[in-house]
């Protein structure tokens, strides 16, 4: 892994943290916070719940729509911070999105008490549909 992102990653988990003191959840009042790392920039995203619940939005595409909406294609790490008592991987759905911009980006979840796991995209992720896949 690149020390550029090794470095950033303990800020990265940080920004995290805080973007979650933001999320908007008030019917499952399951907060989360998401940062990615793309062209050495964080960018943070929290969940946003609506009364229409399949509106709603999770924190990592709130992060990913953020980074690029500022140019950034390339996403080389994410950090998922969840208000329940393990650690919260990205769903899914996110893992979809973020497949999209780095299949080999680094992924860390931890926890309000500060459990931590670490992944690639790609072992959460395996066998891909991405852009690829499209011809």
């Amino acid at each position: 892994m690149n020390e550029r992102i090794t470095d950033d990653l303990e800020h990265l988990v940080e920004a995290a943290r805080e973007a979650r003191t933001h999320a908007y959840a008030p019917y499952s009042k399951f907060s989360v916070g998401a940062a990615v790392l793309a062209g050495g920039r964080i960018f943070t995203g929290a969940n946003v719940e609506n009364a229409s619940y399949p509106l709603g939005i999770c924190a990592e595409r709130a992060a990913v729509a953020a980074a690029v909406t500022a140019g950034e294609r390339t996403i080389d790490a994410v950090a998922v911070v969840g208000s329940g008592e393990d650690i919260t991987p990205p769903c899914g759905g996110c893992r979809q999105v973020l497949n999209e911009f780095g299949p080999a980006m680094v992924v860390i979840a931890e926890s309000p008490g500060g459990k931590r796991r670490r992944w690639t995209l790609s072992d959460l992720l395996p066998d891909a549909f991405g852009p690829g896949s499209l011809g």
